[in-house]
């Protein structure tokens, strides 16, 4: 098996790119979000899966390794193929998919084009567990945001709110300021309770 590319940059679109290695080209299927992480000097590395059926061999590739564990568990749930979890990967950010599954966001997920209601709810209940493992993410995700996330939290029940309808919030509100300070949290929160 295939598992990564390390060559020259020969052809990039946002669908696919070409890349030489040792004089031979491979062509790659690549999602919108590598796309936008490509680099933009010549020599590129790439991890890759190869999707082997009965009529071709398909590579896929990925900037990062944790996209591409993403894709294997996507691939993993009955009803997603290759095409679709390529979408969901162009539509959402790897981070995305795994704060979506983690928190059981089904709105999110279903957002993508050709993901509907039953599909959603399947990929969550088959990869909440897993999803969390995937190598890079589990530790960004706890280590950002947690700590300034308790201290919110614990400031808004100080302050008499109820924990879940906080917590609920809160994890809003992070979606889209992951960065946010405890200070930022709190008055952004208290504008939403």
């Amino acid at each position: 098996m295939i598992t990564h590319l390390k060559g020259k940059l020969v052809e990039k679109s946002p669908t696919d790119i070409v890349v030489e290695c040792n004089g031979v080209g491979y062509f790659v299927n690549i999602s919108l979000h590598t796309y936008s992480l490509l680099p933009s000097e010549e020599l590129i590395a790439i991890y890759t899966h190869l999707q082997v059926k009965e009529d071709s061999h398909t590579l896929f590739g990925f900037v990062e390794k944790a996209e591409r564990e993403v894709f294997r568990l996507l691939l993993s749930v009955s009803g997603i193929g290759a095409s679709t979890a390529r979408t969901m990967l162009s539509s959402l950010t790897p981070r995305q998919i795994t704060e979506a599954i983690s928190q059981e966001d089904v709105p999110t997920i279903q957002s993508v084009k050709g993901i509907g209601a039953k599909t959603a709810q399947r990929v969550i209940l088959d990869l909440k567990d897993k999803i969390l493992k995937v190598s890079g993410l589990e530790e960004v995700m706890q280590t950002t945001s947690n700590t300034n996330k308790d201290e919110a939290l614990s400031a808004l029940e100080v302050l008499g709110f109820n924990r879940k309808q906080a917590d609920k919030v809160i994890d809003k509100l992070l979606k889209n300021n992951p960065e946010a300070s405890v200070e930022q949290i709190i008055k952004l929160a208290l504008q939403n309770l």
